[in-house]
Parts: structure tokens; C-alpha cells; sequence
């Protein structure tokens, strides 16, 4: 494997299903009402995947200003060959934050792996994209298993042999803030095992009105996407959110290099929950995701730093995303 094409030579022209949430989110009250009382309040991206949430950002990925996931599955598509080279026969697929398994659908129908493994914090959503995938791919050994990535994930024991290849698409790695991303490369690095492969989508700099339109579509899908964690957050911790307050709020912030999504508050809005309370003026916001976006070259550095021996990328004609494999 080598370290990937020079710029202007691009390599392509165009635990098991529980059916309860999982223990570390039911005892989760703490950790989410220490982030909404923070100065800045906050809400970790993890708890926009319930049902509503998963279902809502599948229909974020066709909507015609969310480049990222056709992108992806054009590059995925040309660099097939050179995946099923890299991986070799009877391989076992682990996907993180699968959702709705449907981008593990095209890599398996790509490069025909023995095993696929599909990890998910959104036990509900996920059973019932694996019982899917399973119809879909009759000649693959498909699992699943209800976790948080943010946390080290124990694979099952018997998990099938052949080379790893841990999938991670979707630009989702720009999600997490400069340490706790590199965190997560290395916990993938472990999870590949020795030689074993990762296969990571990523977002890259472009036009700020391209990247901003990504995240404020004409049919606010986004947006109810962005404010059902507020129905989620009242189901887990007891709060009484109103959504009718709160509206969604995205943009590109140039010396971070990232898109922030935020809900602001459109009045004075008091909000209880199970012991306790905040009151929020109008026009404070609560911080929801970040979505870095990344160079070839900064990237490239990350996973190095991670301790990943090889690289390898492919990107589109626009160099709007890349798709990058490291071997562990």
C-alpha cells in the first residue's frame, strides 16, 4: 500500500442486539445534564440517534444539498478493486455507527466480505437495519451489537476470522473535536488488530456556501433533525423542552475549520429536569455538533499520529471528499 496519489494525479475522475438501550446511556442523566449546565451549554451529537433521529439523518443523505454521501458512494464504487486487493478473501467488516447499515450494503455487495458487524448506539433502529441486511445479503454472516464508540468497544468473542477492516463513513470522524478524534483513530487501530485495515469517509475544505447549504437544506429536514434531540433528551433525562422555543442554527466557522450546529433560544425559556433546572435568555444557544472538515495532508497526519503504517486515499474530481484506508 502506498501513501496515496500527488495532488493533480487523483486516483478517480468522477454486546449482541439488546432490545433495551444499552446500560452506559440509561445511566447516562449525569453526563447530559453536566453538559447542559456548562456555561456554553451543550449536547453531545449521540443523542440524535433515537429512532426519529437515525430515520431523519437517512433522509438527510439524499437530500440535494448534502453532497457527502453520493460523494462517497461514487468514490467507494472506483476504488472497489483496489479495497478487494487490500483486504483479500474472507474478510469481517465492522462498522461503526452503522444506522441504517445502507453504505455497509455497498461495500459488502463490493468487496464480499464472510462477516459484517454493525455497531450502534440506536438499539431500535439498528435491529431493524440488520434484519434488513440480512435479507440483502444472504451470503454474509451478519451481527450487531448496541454500543457507544465514544467508549471502548468490546467485540464478541467469536467474531469471525480473516482480515479486519473497520468502516467508519460518512465524514461522522468530524464529529469529535481534535483529541477526542484521535482517541477514537486509535481505538479503531485496536479494533482492526494487527495488519487489519480501516476505510474512513471524510469531509473536505471547500466553499463555505457549499458547506453551510449542507447544513440548512430548502426542506428543514436538518433542522427538525438538529431539534429532536431536545424530544430525546426529554425522554432520557425528565426535561421539558419545547421545541416551538428553540430553532436550529448552522454555520462554518473559518479558524476552526469546522461547521457548528447550535439550537438557539427564540424567548426567555425556563427548562426542568429530574433535580433540577436552567434558564436559558433569548438568543443563548445550545452547542449540538461540530463537523470538521479536513486537508488530504492534515488528515493523513492524524492517522499516522494514531500509529496507523499505511495510508492510502482516493478523492473525487472536486476533491469535495475523501475516502482514506489505513492499515493498522
Amino acid at each position: 500500500m502506498n501513501a496515496g496519489p500527488p495532488p493533480g494525479a487523483l486516483r478517480l475522475s468522477a454486546r449482541e442486539l439488546a432490545p433495551a438501550w444499552p446500560a452506559s446511556c440509561a445511566a447516562s442523566d449525569s453526563e447530559i445534564i453536566a453538559a447542559l449546565c456548562e456555561p456554553r451549554a451543550r449536547i453531545s451529537p449521540k443523542y440524535f440517534y433515537d429512532a426519529a433521529g437515525s430515520a431523519l439523518f437517512e433522509r438527510i443523505t439524499r437530500l440535494p444539498e448534502y453532497y457527502p454521501t453520493r460523494t462517497e458512494r461514487a468514490i467507494m464504487t472506483l476504488a472497489a478493486g483496489e479495497l478487494r486487493q487490500q483486504l483479500g478473501a474472507g474478510a469481517t467488516v465492522i462498522e461503526l455507527g452503522a444506522g441504517s447499515c445502507e453504505k455497509a450494503r455497498l461495500l459488502c455487495d463490493l468487496i464480499q466480505p464472510r462477516a459484517y458487524l454493525a455497531v450502534d448506539i440506536s438499539a431500535d433502529f439498528l435491529g431493524q437495519a440488520v434484519a434488513g441486511l440480512r435479507c440483502a445479503l444472504p451470503g454474509v454472516e451478519v451481527r450487531s451489537l448496541v454500543a457507544d464508540i465514544e467508549d471502548e468497544v468490546t467485540l464478541p468473542a467469536d467474531l469471525g476470522g480473516g482480515q479486519r477492516l473497520v468502516f467508519y463513513p460518512g465524514s461522522s470522524i468530524g464529529n469529535f473535536d481534535p483529541e477526542p478524534a484521535a482517541a477514537l483513530l486509535a481505538s479503531m487501530r485496536r479494533l482492526a488488530a494487527a495488519g487489519g485495515l480501516a476505510l474512513i469517509g471524510v469531509d473536505l475544505i471547500k466553499e463555505r456556501s457549499l458547506l453551510e447549504a449542507a447544513y440548512n437544506d430548502a426542506a428543514g429536514i436538518t433542522a427538525r433533525f438538529n431539534l429532536n434531540a431536545l424530544a430525546h433528551l426529554n425522554r432520557l433525562i425528565g426535561s421539558d423542552f419545547d421545541r416551538r422555543q428553540w430553532r436550529h442554527l448552522a454555520f462554518f466557522n473559518a479558524a476552526r475549520s469546522r461547521i457548528e450546529m447550535h439550537l438557539q433560544a427564540t424567548v426567555d425559556a425556563r427548562v426542568c429536569w429530574r433535580g433540577g433546572e436552567r434558564s436559558f435568555r433569548r438568543g443563548e444557544c445550545i452547542h449540538t455538533e461540530n463537523s470538521y472538515k479536513y486537508t488530504i495532508e492534515h488528515f493523513g497526519r492524524m492517522l499516522e499520529r494514531a500509529g496507523f503504517r499505511e495510508r492510502l486515499w482516493w478523492t473525487d474530481q472536486r476533491r469535495w471528499f475523501a475516502l482514506f484506508l489505513a492499515r493498522a
